[in-house]
């Protein structure tokens, strides 16, 4: 059976320094997704929606462990895409008209006829409520700046301005969603720990 990491295989996209803020073109991938919105701390929807893709996601995973491929690997981090219908209030401290997409990407040997029998076979174990707003479909960034924040999502407020600032020095222009990729399990490890991919997409020089 091989073993996979995949995770290792696109360490410049899920591995960006600490210190600093890197320029990278993200390529087109495959990604579990759900979208909704409100407080991510309190709503259910967004709960749901978490679970549903972690449940898709392992389904998968084992689906190609047990198949004639037999490949081993690790599931990949939850990210989400983040924002507001209006983006001035996006950073106010209330969070109830956030918009966001959150998703799970998926290796390349996941076909969209497997991540369909992995709908049916959730579907029978659980039944998520989120399941019916599921899909799988392409999605490409290019050009981003990233970096990692390390430590609670509270304190995330000068990591993106870092990378705010990046973009703007570089000659370059905002674009697309905010992207968060988050790297640490949060129920068991310190919240000072944590590490976060902040990423920011990007047009221009």
């Amino acid at each position: 059976m091989a073993k996979v990491n995949v995770r290792k295989e696109l360490k410049t996209l899920y591995e960006p320094p600490s210190k600093e803020v890197v320029r990278i073109e993200v390529p087109a991938m495959n990604f579990l997704m759900v979208d909704g919105e409100g407080d991510p701390n309190s709503s259910r929807q967004f709960k749901e929606a978490v679970e549903t893709l972690y449940s898709l996601s392992y389904t998968l995973k084992f689906m190609v462990k047990r198949g004639p491929k037999r490949i081993d690997y690790g599931v990949m981090p939850l990210e989400g895409l983040w924002w507001s219908e209006d983006m001035s209030t996006f950073t106010a401290g209330d969070k109830s008209g956030w918009k966001w997409t959150m998703m799970i990407m998926q290796p390349g040997y996941i076909s969209r006829d497997l991540v369909d029998a992995a709908i049916v076979e959730v579907r029978k174990k659980k039944d998520p409520v989120a399941l019916r707003k599921s899909r799988f479909e392409t999605f490409q960034e290019g050009l981003v700046a990233q970096t990692m924040h390390i430590g609670p999502f509270s304190d995330e407020g000068p990591t993106v301005q870092r990378v705010h600032a990046f973009i703007d020095g570089c000659g370059c222009k905002r674009s697309g969603k905010h992207h968060e990729i988050y790297l640490s399990d949060i129920r068991r490890a310190d919240p000072k720990g944590w590490k976060t991919i902040i990423r920011q997409p990007m047009i221009g020089a």
